[in-house]
């Protein structure tokens, strides 16, 4: 897995100002596998930074750690009915890293995965597309993916879940590109569009 402590490890030891670095990795992958989650867990965890090490072998990231570490920490707090999950993990971030310059960057970076709009910094693109690289998957794993959304959300009835999913599923169709970046958009554009015309299609009829 590349969620292993030797891969944090590393990367720790580049950013945090202070801290235990086994003792907040611990706490990460803990709070990944809690109960109330089924897609926000340590295999989306994976996938993001097995994307990210794709991304990053391109060369074009100027600052690959704080990106890498906002994904480790990008749902570290996750309850399916709250709307302020990003904004206790960013501060869960500064709080394991130290409260310095870099970690009010990943911060600021974890907060752009509840939008997935760009602010002004020149890596915002790259999170946001790596975050949106489940779109761009196998029809399987998508079909999968649809699943543990459903699952995370079965507290929602039936035919709102019906009305209200293909909705947000049709608001990143509807973009002029799903990903920002145009390593992305060659890699996954045409997938994910296909992918998501699928996923509307039978969220709007049939249940998961």
């Amino acid at each position: 897995m590349r969620t292993s402590f030797e891969h944090w490890q590393i990367l720790w030891n580049r950013i945090a100002i202070h801290g235990d670095a086994e003792a907040w990795h611990a706490k990460l992958i803990t709070a990944y596998q809690e109960p109330q989650r089924a897609y926000h867990t340590l295999q989306h965890l994976n996938e993001c930074l097995l994307a990210f090490d794709e991304a990053k072998a391109c060369g074009l990231m100027q600052k690959p750690d704080l990106i890498e570490m906002a994904l480790w920490f990008h749902d570290a707090v996750y309850d399916p009915q709250a709307s302020d999950n990003e904004t206790l993990s960013a501060q869960m971030a500064v709080e394991a890293l130290g409260d310095s310059e870099t970690s009010r960057e990943i911060s600021r970076l974890i907060m752009l995965t509840k939008s997935h709009q760009p602010g002004e910094g020149p890596d915002d693109a790259w999170i946001i597309d790596i975050d949106l690289t489940i779109f761009a998957q196998s029809p399987e794993r998508v079909q999968e993916y649809e699943q543990q959304i459903r699952q995370e959300y079965a507290w929602v009835p039936e035919p709102v879940y019906r009305e209200k999913r293909p909705e947000i599923l049709t608001s990143f169709l509807s973009r002029e590109h799903i990903y920002l970046t145009p390593w992305a958009q060659d890699r996954y554009e045409a997938k994910a569009r296909e992918n998501l015309r699928l996923l509307i299609s039978v969220v709007g009829r049939s249940s998961f």
